[in-house]
């Protein structure tokens, strides 16, 4: 029987044992993988005092790429499910390639964002959109309300009523979230340390996006956490 309260989200995540996976989840504290506290990073240096505030807002979802936000699951569907339909779906859909991952800023937040032509990218998330909606609960009123907050433009709205996030099809863009919200001067700075760790610690990044995580969350005061996964050829 599946937990009424949890929400589900499919993901882009790393394999675990992998360099950026490693660090990621050091970055953010958090190892979704294992639902293990990650230590605070050595190249955390003059923010250290402040980077588990910073760092606050994506630890509570692990690390990684949006590809279908958060959602409760619909009615007559449970976890099971969900996880059969991303097996049939990794056997139909194809990995879309990148020339790689940097740190770069999205207003104010730092993001590990994709190089190159990312229209196969932009195809497979919005692919993903349509396949899983029938396992996705309408919005609440609450939830729905509290989206509107932010301003957002006429197809947006739509979106967000069609399929739950305003951000899909044109409106998404790819990337995995490394910090809350940040002032400018903090921006800066951390910029220049999440920049040179990335280089130092992470050897290769990925060729391609391959691999859809499901992670869950058990209740509204609990952080996600992997749950399946499954590789895109």
């Amino acid at each position: 029987m599946s937990n009424a309260s949890a929400r589900y989200a499919l993901y882009y995540a790393p394999e675990p044992e992998s360099a950026l996976w490693r660090f990621g989840s050091s970055v953010i504290g958090y190892d979704a993988a294992d639902s293990s506290d990650a230590d605070m990073p050595t190249y955390a240096a003059s923010l250290s005092d402040r980077w588990r505030e910073l760092t606050a807002e994506p630890r509570k979802y692990g690390f990684h790429a949006t590809l279908k936000a958060p959602f409760h699951l619909a009615t007559g569907v449970d976890e099971e499910a969900l996880v059969v339909a991303m097996r049939r779906y990794s056997e139909i859909a194809s990995s879309a390639a990148i020339e790689g991952l940097s740190v770069a800023s999205i207003g104010p937040f730092l993001a590990l964002r994709p190089s190159g032509d990312t229209t196969a990218l932009n195809a497979l998330a919005s692919d993903i959109v349509r396949y899983f909606e029938p396992f996705r609960a309408p919005l609440t009123a609450a939830d729905r309300e509290r989206r509107l907050k932010a301003p957002l433009t006429e197809r947006q709205t739509d979106y967000l009523d069609r399929f739950g996030y305003p951000y899909v099809h044109e409106e998404f863009r790819f990337h995995m979230t490394l910090s809350g919200p940040l002032h400018a001067d903090d921006r800066d700075v951390m910029l220049g340390l999440l920049t040179s760790a990335c280089q130092q610690h992470v050897d290769t990044m990925p060729s391609s996006i391959n691999r859809i995580a499901l992670f869950r969350q058990d209740d509204p005061s609990s952080r996600f956490r992997i749950v399946s996964s499954v590789k895109l050829v």
